[in-house]
């Protein structure tokens, strides 16, 4: 069975829902509810991992719980046994604050216990901050992908900070919140055609518009198969981007090299083994933006990663490297090992890569460079001055 494209990517269900019962009924709760248990176990399955915040859990005065995060860790406890045996870690990254600990309903202590207790959980804390904003900073920091469901403000905020870093937004139209609030608002948003891909986009140039329209469930879809587009959805999404830094003036003495470095190990490695979708913008693509220049800081921008090549030592290149650097994007520095640059790549751990030797002995080197660096924190540290 082929491995799903959800394999190891990183899931953040937020919402909440409306504290007036007339706006959200006991009955569409119930079937938020559902729907979020099922999603959670249908993404186990096809071994997705998860970003969930750790926090109180306000009620309404009937009593039903607000917000979903907790029913999301019972799910994922409850269904461990659903995991494949080989999906990369860490399962969950639980997301904090310095005073979480004491905040945890009583009802869902032992669950916290036995899953902090757990190697599958990484816990991140936001600082000292007690601050939404500070802990959604944070969560969208670790998360690939954003799916709401209600909510209000938060989730716009939330939403803002995934698009902002070129990262998948799908809202869900479910009758838990004002129709003009959170998740509701952002669908109504995608509605307008021109408006869904800035959302999330599809793969291979797929429909975003046509699965917008999918996910707006009638009534009489049962929860089973709203869960069921739902991941199909999930699975099209366009992959995180890696975007490419390279030569690609043809005529240049060391374009064939570059190529072939390119075709043999940065390619098949991005895409075949780390799950990316290698973006080398050359003018033959179809354009998004009206300019080049736009084109390329614009995806740039939003990258999840960058792969720069300096081989040949082109202004532009120099340019682009500087910019991923300044954006604190995870960026691994390369170049042939027998050309002549004026950029010292040792100062930031670049590789020297070889033209000779198998294609897998080079694949290998650059596979171990890029595990060792790519987690290196950014060359200015910007953190606020209070900590």
């Amino acid at each position: 069975m082929p491995r799903s494209p959800l394999f190891g990517r990183r899931i953040h269900i937020s919402g909440s829902i409306a504290d007036d019962p007339a706006i959200a009924t006991p009955e569409s709760v119930a079937v938020a509810r559902q729907l979020v248990s099922g999603l959670v176990r249908s993404l186990m399955k096809l071994g997705a991992n998860f970003v969930v915040p750790v926090d109180a859990e306000p009620k309404r005065d009937d009593g039903l719980e607000r917000c979903f995060d907790w029913l999301v860790w019972q799910t994922i406890k409850d269904s461990l046994a659903l995991r494949p045996a080989n999906a990369p870690g860490p399962l969950a990254v639980a997301v904090q604050h310095h005073k979480s600990e004491d905040q945890i309903p009583a009802e869902h202590v032992a669950l916290w216990d036995e899953m902090r207790a757990s190697p599958l959980v990484r816990i991140e804390n936001a600082a000292q901050w007690n601050m939404n904003s500070k802990r959604m900073e944070a969560q969208a920091r670790y998360g690939d992908v954003l799916v709401t469901l209600g909510g209000t403000e938060g989730v716009l905020y939330l939403a803002n900070l995934y698009h902002a870093a070129g990262k998948p937004v799908v809202p869900l139209d479910l009758p838990i919140t004002g129709e003009h609030d959170g998740s509701r608002k952002l669908y109504a948003f995608g509605m307008a055609s021109g408006n869904t891909r800035r959302l999330f986009q599809i793969a291979d140039g797929g429909n975003a518009h046509a699965w917008i329209n999918r996910i707006r469930f009638p009534a009489r879809r049962t929860v089973d198969e709203r869960v069921s587009t739902i991941v199909d959805l999930l699975e099209a999404l366009e992959r995180p981007a890696a975007f490419a830094v390279r030569l690609l003036a043809e005529d240049h003495d060391e374009f064939a090299a570059v190529q072939t470095f390119f075709d043999t190990v940065v390619q098949p490695v991005m895409e075949n083994e780390f799950g990316y979708r290698l973006n080398v913008i050359d003018g033959r693509q179809a354009y998004d933006h009206a300019r080049i220049d736009q084109e390329i800081f614009a995806k740039l921008h939003r990258s999840t990663v960058v792969v720069a090549d300096i081989t040949g030592s082109r202004p532009n290149c120099f340019l682009e490297l500087g910019y991923a650097l300044g954006r604190c994007l995870p960026t691994i520095v390369t170049a042939r090992a027998e050309s002549s640059t004026p950029f010292d790549i040792t100062t930031v751990a670049g590789l020297h890569w070889k033209t000779d030797g198998t294609a897998e002995d080079r694949r290998r080197a650059f596979r171990e460079h890029w595990n060792a660096v790519r987690n290196r924190p950014p060359l200015v540290n910007v953190e606020g001055l209070i900590p």
